[in-house]
């Protein structure tokens, strides 16, 4: 199979989670394990993490939590990697986000087994270290940010205030705390803020706290010693593989609560310690983090620890929906269609007026993202001229109760002939519910007699036709 130049030539394993990183479906067909293994497996992986069940995958390399986290399709060519039974794996993945409504919820994987049993067993004890990042910089771009505030698009005047509120701070140690609802370009907004500071030649690592499972959710931050618990390699966590630069932790409101206490103390102390660890080690890490929900309501529920919020909150920015700044979708129209058109090869020039009256009307849910996606979606279905109501999702025109019967009318002719194209479709009905009587007819309508057989001349409407 082939997608966007990408070849597999066979398929034997789909895997599919949630948003949040849970598996939902798991099926492999390969002759190394029997049917009842595979069968057992299944029942006893789902609903647990997809990083619980392959403890050993890097979170920065893993295609699952790529995709996940930028809602784009992940190819990787050569994996090699064991599950929590020890078993090992090497694969070709292709995975695809499952997007609803403009949001990302879920993910599908379909991977390919390329290599031997031995030959996997030789390409572990030469890769120990693939899933551990032991650099700080990379050239390939890994723990790096590629947003700038270039990139940001607005025309709204409290966005451009919240862009030069970002940049005063860039350079301060302080924690920032980013929150607004999904889709606004949050990660968009922390990437700029750390390209813009004096950390921006080192490393970027992101997270989103809401991925990962609780019982791997220390280890993943603070790092672990071999021996510590089951399966624990000797491994740096987030803070240490940010060390110099920006750790982003995002849905910072997921994290576990007892978690959330070890956080605040890293946060006044600048120490961390690798679980099963006796050693200390400094760390000197910028911390930023985010929310799409409001973050007083969630420390009124109990989400965010009420001490762990006003540590993170010495410097708020708060995102403003796409409904709430309508202006920007002129801006963000051309952007999409350009970016699609080169990437796909297409050549859409623009949307027609009644696409335009719908996105303006429309409550943007899943908002800039939303919007990204749906431009996209019509792309692939159009290669050129203008994108019309037929080419957006069906859920749009059903959420804005729009007549596609009338919108797609191409221009409007005038008054009178509307009119008199009304009224001769008035009459045929009326001809046809009395098959042709033109005394009934004409009480339907609410006219003397004569007068319908003046406007059957008008209009050349034949009574013979409907009996």
């Amino acid at each position: 199979m082939s997608f966007n130049g990408v070849d597999m030539e066979s398929v034997d394993a789909i895997l599919i989670v949630d948003r949040s990183g849970n598996i939902v479906y798991s099926v492999r067909y390969n002759p190394r394990f029997d049917n009842s293994s595979v069968q057992n497996d299944f029942a006893d992986i789902i609903n647990k993490s997809f990083l619980e069940i392959y403890p050993e995958l890097d979170i920065e390399e893993s295609t699952i939590m790529n995709c996940l986290k930028y809602g784009t399709p992940q190819y990787l060519e050569n994996q090699i990697f064991r599950d929590n039974k020890g078993r090992v794996y090497n694969t070709q993945n292709l995975t695809l986000p499952i997007i609803k409504r403009g949001k990302i919820s879920g993910a599908i994987e379909i991977s390919r087994d390329i290599t031997k049993v031995n030959e996997m067993n030789e390409g572990l004890k030469t890769r120990k270290t693939i899933h551990i990042p032991v650099t700080k910089k990379t050239d390939n771009g890994k723990n790096t940010a590629k947003y700038t505030f270039d990139d940001i698009i607005t025309k709204n005047e409290e966005m451009k205030c919240n862009i030069e509120k970002a940049k005063m701070i860039a350079n301060s140690t302080s924690p920032v705390l980013v929150y607004g609802e999904t889709g606004t370009g949050k990660e968009l907004f922390v990437q700029s803020i750390h390209n813009y500071s004096k950390r921006h030649n080192e490393p970027f690592i992101a997270q989103n706290c809401a991925a990962l499972p609780e019982n791997l959710f220390e280890s993943i931050l603070f790092g672990s010693v071999k021996g510590s618990f089951t399966g624990a390699l000797d491994r740096p966590g987030l803070f240490e593989l940010a060390d110099g630069g920006t750790l982003f932790l995002d849905e910072i409101n997921s994290m576990p609560n007892g978690l959330q206490a070890k956080l605040l103390r890293v946060l006044q102390d600048g120490v961390i310690r690798r679980i099963g660890d006796s050693k200390a080690r400094k760390i000197n890490v910028r911390i930023i983090t985010a929310m799409n929900k409001d973050p007083i309501k969630s420390v009124k529920r109990g989400d965010l620890r009420e001490d762990l919020f006003y540590r993170l909150n010495v410097v708020s920015i708060k995102l403003l929906p796409l409904r709430k700044r309508k202006e920007d979708i002129s801006l963000y129209i051309p952007y999409f269609i350009d970016k699609y058109n080169k990437k796909l090869g297409k050549n859409v020039s623009g949307i027609s007026k009644e696409v335009k009256d719908l996105f303006y009307k429309y409550h943007w849910p899943g908002n800039v993202r939303e919007l990204q996606h749906m431009i996209e979606s019509s792309i692939n279905i159009l290669n050129s001229g203008n994108i019309q109501l037929k080419h957006l999702p069906i859920y749009l025109i059903e959420n804005t109760n729009v007549d596609t019967a009338d919108t797609d009318i191409k221009e409007t002719r005038p008054l009178k002939q509307e009119i008199e194209s009304l009224e001769k479709q008035l009459i045929i009905n009326a001809l046809k519910k009395t098959s042709g009587a033109i005394t009934d007819a004409a009480d339907i309508l609410g006219i003397p007699r004569q007068t319908l057989h003046y406007k059957m001349k008008k209009y050349s409407i034949r009574r013979n036709t409907y009996k």
